[in-house]
């Protein structure tokens, strides 16, 4: 968007959400979406819950503490009359929405209400990942609230933070995650149609750093901040950053194409009891090419030293388990020279979520931020990155 036509839209978003506020609408069918927690009743809850159930019904809910970030989170506990409590539907469900104005506004001029909406409704049966089981999946056009529904996995699986050790079997299990991901619409004709309603990654970076004019400034304030965690050498070279940056997602238009997670952080996996790796929080999802996905997984999961003692096996193992699953085989240097490109793009979402612009939400712990800008920095320094592009 283009300055007048951002301010546009957010005086567009801000009238709405005034307005739902003032009238302090509630939903009560399972074809509405919630603009907000409190618009949620137990009607609501019913219908999307216990539709399958006849003479089952929610009679009384309550919400778990918030927890905002880009989208706004929280638990809902449950109970229910006897032909509820029979059926043995579940205790508590964990939601996601844009619930806050701030996060109408950014989910909203992102696409990334209606991606994730899109993904649960129509990719996610079609993949064969471990990822959430949606209950509810919606997105509102005509008011830009979405939410998200799906079964609680507390209890049941371990999210790992930037502290968490990962395994070998864990990093060939992501990696296998990644392969399952990236070969299943792999060159699909359908992406970007009504059938896989999904951008490309080089739209939807666009339109995030168009949406935010001071993206760009606070990228390289965050990049100076960080002087102490890489090299004097890419330090040095700070001038070069954002006009690589635009074009590793300018490298994305001439290569093939797979549904893309694209912020496949060590923060969006979980781990399964039975040590299986999975993907959750699809905002960000589109096609493009794979590459981008890997590294950016892969070095933000593994630690400095890990990454350098298994990255060549690791990527050969993708590449053969995508060449299982019928995508053509490419070889390990050309792979390498495209993942190289692409780690400018995923350094970016974490100088931002170190230094965000003022537009933004706060969006993670500093500790996190660092850790994650350390392993991509020494990848960089390592990769030559900046030098991929020759």
């Amino acid at each position: 968007m283009k300055d007048n036509s951002m301010n546009d839209f957010l005086s567009k978003v801000t009238r709405i959400y005034e307005a739902e506020q003032a009238l302090g609408a509630k939903v009560t069918r399972a074809d509405q979406v919630p603009p907000t927690y409190d618009a949620i009743t137990a009607d609501w809850l019913s219908a999307v819950i216990c539709k399958d159930q006849p003479g089952a019904e929610v009679t009384s809910f309550s919400f778990d503490k918030e927890d905002d970030g880009t989208s706004n989170r929280r638990r809902i506990f449950l109970t229910y009359n006897a032909a509820g409590q029979r059926a043995g539907f579940p205790p508590s469900v964990f939601c996601k929405a844009a619930a806050t104005l701030t996060s109408r506004f950014v989910l909203g001029s992102s696409g990334s209400a209606r991606g994730e909406a899109n993904f649960f409704n129509i990719a996610r049966p079609q993949l064969d990942i471990l990822t959430p089981e949606p209950i509810f999946s919606g997105y509102n056009p005509d008011n830009y609230a979405y939410f998200i529904m799906m079964k609680d996995m507390a209890g049941q699986d371990s999210f790992p933070i930037e502290t968490h050790v990962m395994t070998r079997e864990q990093a060939e299990g992501m990696v296998d995650t990644l392969a399952r991901l990236h070969s299943r619409f792999y060159q699909d004709p359908a992406l970007g149609t009504a059938a896989l309603p999904f951008d490309h990654w080089s739209l939807w970076w666009k339109r995030m750093v168009t949406e935010s004019p001071n993206f760009e400034r606070y990228c390289d304030i965050a990049f100076g901040d960080c002087e102490h965690l890489m090299s004097p050498a890419l330090f040095a070279r700070r001038a070069e950053i954002w006009p690589k940056t635009m074009a590793s997602a300018e490298a994305h238009k001439g290569l093939p194409s797979s549904l893309t997670h694209n912020d496949v952080h060590l923060k969006n996996w979980f781990i399964s009891a039975d040590n299986r790796m999975g993907l959750h929080d699809w905002q960000a999802v589109g096609y493009g090419h794979w590459s981008r996905d890997y590294i950016y997984a892969t070095t933000c999961a593994l630690s400095i030293e890990q990454r350098r003692a298994w990255e060549v096996e690791l990527l050969d193992l993708y590449l053969d388990k995508m060449a299982e699953r019928g995508v053509p085989r490419v070889s390990h240097e050309e792979a390498m020279r495209n993942c190289r490109q692409q780690l400018l793009t995923a350094l970016a979402f974490w100088t931002i979520t170190l230094r965000p612009a003022p537009e933004m939400a706060d969006m993670q712990p500093a500790s996190t931020t660092l850790t994650f800008l350390s392993r991509m920095l020494a990848a960089m320094d390592d990769h030559d990155a900046l030098d991929a592009f020759d």
